[in-house]
């Protein structure tokens, strides 16, 4: 192999290593809401789990968080309560934090201002399912 040959695929390869893995689909949150969410928030997300009766205040229905927002779904408001950057909620009664959901490849995820902001693979894949349920 002559020199610009290999210098070029040392190129390519090193763009490839570099290149942004893509946004997850919704499907691959859909397993992370199961493992994590439905017993509180339901299986179909409208705040109807197993552990919601017991619990003060009630799980939201994450069906509406756009409806709630005036129509569009706050992608960055949902990551922090995801993640617990954002307390809400009376003192003691916060949806619990998902550390786990914050390991693993970042993926680049545009938060509403057009910036494609780092994110861990697990906590953008649940965002997309859960963009993906709005009714």
């Amino acid at each position: 192999m002559t020199p610009m040959i290999r210098l070029t695929c040392v190129g390519i390869l090193a763009l490839a290593a570099c290149a942004p893995t893509a946004m997850p689909e919704p499907d691959e949150g859909h397993a992370l809401y199961n493992a994590n969410c439905a017993l509180c928030h339901g299986a179909s997300g409208q705040g109807d789990g197993e552990f919601a009766e017991g619990l003060s205040p009630k799980p939201a229905d994450l069906t509406r968080i756009s409806t709630r927002n005036g129509g569009t779904f706050p992608r960055a408001r949902v990551l922090s309560t995801i993640d617990g950057y954002t307390k809400t909620g009376p003192t003691g009664q916060d949806m619990p934090e998902f550390g786990l959901l914050l390991y693993g490849d970042l993926v680049p995820v545009d938060t509403g201002d057009g910036i494609l902001s780092p994110t861990p693979r697990p906590l953008a894949a649940l965002l997309a399912y859960l963009e993906s349920i709005q009714q």
